[in-house]
């Protein structure tokens, strides 16, 4: 079955979704060898380098796997998703859920390893969510979450960090949906405010069971409320 001819732009792009459909569609099963280059290129009506990008996004979402010398081979109909996706797909309450299980350890972690540095980024950030509670929804879960990423970078962990980035912008969607869903901020704009305050605190004079349990104390709170 001829593949058809594409749009001119983004042509990587819509090569990988083609050459994807036909992969789901049954076009070629698993364990079927793709056409090669040439012949997919002709196919789709671009060259050689754009099919070879388009391949290698299949690879990385565990469709096809290139075998030296024997060409690139079908190994799955199944789109693997990253953690970004996944998250995205998430209940709130899972988000939250797994919110709590990174942060409440990265709390008890920073005051362990946090730097005067650190706390001074935490004040000021603090401080920046105090003066955010007079905005609207969004602009207060920015501040509110740049103050948890300064927690997060004080305990000291690359990979706590780069967990927190990778989970931050999917989080930031759901605590404005979750603010405006539970009314947090009608009767206390700076809602969490003393709650917040005491963790710096006590992350600041190195009380790490402390800070963990204000931190769990606070997510589970809301996490109950959620859930009812």
């Amino acid at each position: 079955m001829p593949l058809g001819s594409l749009r001119p732009s983004p042509l990587v792009e819509q090569a990988t979704e083609h050459l994807r459909e036909q992969i789901l569609g049954g076009q070629w099963p698993v364990g079927t060898r793709l056409p090669g280059e040439t012949a997919l290129a002709t196919s789709l009506g671009v060259g050689r380098s754009t099919v070879r990008e388009a391949v290698r996004a299949l690879a990385e979402a565990g469709l096809v796997k290139s075998r030296q010398g024997a060409g690139v081979f079908v190994i799955s109909t199944e789109p693997q998703q990253d953690f970004g996706a996944r998250l995205r797909r998430a209940a709130l309450a899972e988000v939250y859920e797994v919110r709590a299980m990174l942060e409440v350890q990265a709390a008890r972690l920073a005051a362990h390893r946090r730097t005067d540095e650190d706390v001074a980024v935490m004040v000021a950030a603090l401080a920046a969510r105090r003066l955010a509670s007079g905005g609207d929804d969004a602009a207060f879960v920015d501040a509110d979450i740049a103050l948890h990423a300064a927690i997060v970078a004080a305990a000291r962990n690359p990979v706590l960090t780069d967990l927190f980035a990778e989970f931050a912008p999917v989080l930031r969607e759901a605590l404005v949906d979750l603010v405006d869903l539970l009314a947090l901020r009608a009767a206390d704009p700076a809602t969490g405010e003393a709650a917040h305050a005491s963790l710096v605190s006590a992350i600041a004079s190195g009380e790490a069971e402390e800070a963990a349990g204000i931190l769990d104390a606070e997510l589970s709170a809301t996490l109950t409320r959620l859930r009812t």
